[in-house]
């Protein structure tokens, strides 16, 4: 659940199965951590995810991790690229994946009779992989066009840079595709470097949710993972000071004005993640009624797209506002969201105000929950870091607990000395 609240607990490396909640878990003897939640459902959605992303690349490897993610899926010991793309699109299911900036993620959908093939797929992908160096040319060609789709669009470009600029020196500052530059130095040997380096098992979780016992789930469990070499991740992560403020325009040629402000905010870990996600969530989140919206679009129509966004890391986050706008409007739209920044920075919410914003954040919550695949996803990256997984009881609790003074603070905090990059 993109969003659900964590808490912070000790690692579970317990040999038996455990309840955790309404989870069960427990740890192979490979460091390998599984976490099932048993739904009533004729479909099963799995996922193996890796604590790697683009932030553990080094310098020469910047797009690698996104190259893995695809080339995952060209070969194996045991299949041919077909085979692998066929395995269970033929029986009707789904094999993907995804990069972040600090995890990769191979997930399926299955029907739940052929839930094992699955899980034996994703761990075929995952740990046999061959990397042919003709497949990884051919891949290269397809990441270069999608390189090319994102230059395309300003909207997915702003977010980029923006960050790029945020964490200037740091892992976490550039962009996941890499360039076509770098991208035409990598081959097959070192993809497997990488892989060796960054995919070991003590940084993943396997996650299942479906109409599964505990018994199902650990067989399955211990037949394709329980097997794999343990491995130990042999380097850490580090975050460079936040540079200065900025302000700066580029000309992009596009039609309207993109403008981003934002700043550096609270980790994972941080107990302002929470306030800052629901503040974020009334200032701009997906509802019509959000403050920015109602002020940009419904009272001034000055944009039709307004949105603001937090993004915890392990150890930082950024929190940023995005919209676009026809070049005369502009200023109109910096001035109005300056004033409503300033008023969550100097005043604190009105009661009415703060019980629709939690209620409505909360109820954002149970309707994604309702989303097995996404809620599956959300509770691996939850139990990769803390080892933990809060439900939504436990999440309610922590809303409901929150202030108004609290929120005030972190809006103090967060939207004074914002940076801003304007697309013009």
């Amino acid at each position: 659940v993109s969003g659900e609240p964590y808490r912070t607990i000790s690692l579970f490396t317990g040999p038996k199965p455990k309840r955790l909640m309404e989870f069960i878990t427990y740890t192979l003897p490979n460091g390998i951590r599984c976490i099932l939640k048993q739904v009533k459902s004729a479909v099963v959605h799995c996922a193996l995810t890796v604590n790697t992303g683009s932030r553990d690349e080094l310098p020469g490897e910047y797009g690698m991790a996104h190259l893995v993610e695809h080339t995952l899926f060209k070969g194996t010991q045991r299949r041919k690229a077909w085979q692998v793309n066929c395995r269970l699109e033929n029986m009707g299911g789904e094999l993907n994946a995804y990069t972040t900036k600090e995890e990769t993620v191979v997930h399926a959908t299955t029907l739940r009779g052929d839930y094992a093939k699955a899980v034996e797929l994703i761990a075929d992908i995952v740990f046999r992989s061959t990397f042919p160096e003709h497949e990884v040319e051919k891949e290269k060609n397809v990441i270069f066009d999608e390189i090319n789709l994102y230059k395309d669009s300003p909207t997915d470009r702003i977010y980029d840079e923006f960050e790029d600029r945020i964490f200037d020196g740091s892992s976490l500052g550039h962009n996941i595709l890499g360039s076509k530059a770098t991208l035409r130095r990598m081959h097959s040997e070192d993809i497997r470097r990488f892989v060796a380096r960054t995919y070991t098992t003590d940084q993943m979780v396997f996650s299942l949710i479906g109409n599964l016992s505990e018994k199902a789930f650990r067989t399955v469990a211990d037949r394709w993972f329980g097997g794999i070499s343990a491995s130990r991740r042999a380097f850490g992560r580090t975050v460079h000071p936040a540079p200065e403020p900025f302000c700066l325009s580029v000309g992009r040629g596009t039609h309207q004005v993109h403008c981003m402000k934002g700043k550096r905010a609270y980790d994972l870990k941080d107990d302002r993640r929470l306030p800052l996600m629901l503040l974020m969530n009334t200032l701009g989140g997906p509802s019509a009624n959000s403050l920015l919206n109602v002020l940009l679009r419904e009272k001034n129509a000055l944009s039709y797209s307004v949105e603001a966004t937090y993004t915890p890391f392990t150890d930082s986050g950024v929190a940023s506002i995005y919209f676009s706008c026809e070049k005369e409007n502009a200023s109109r739209c910096i001035e109005l969201m300056d004033r409503q920044l300033g008023e969550l920075a100097e005043h604190v919410l009105s009661p009415r105000r703060l019980s629709v914003a939690k209620r409505q954040f909360l109820g954002q919550l149970a309707i994604s929950a309702e989303n097995n695949e996404s809620y599956m996803l959300g509770a691996a990256k939850s139990y990769l870091v803390f080892g933990d997984v809060d439900g939504f009881g436990e999440a309610k609790e922590k809303i409901e607990a929150l202030d108004g003074e609290t929120l005030r603070t972190v809006a103090e905090e967060i939207f004074t000395g914002m940076s801003a990059l304007i697309y013009k």
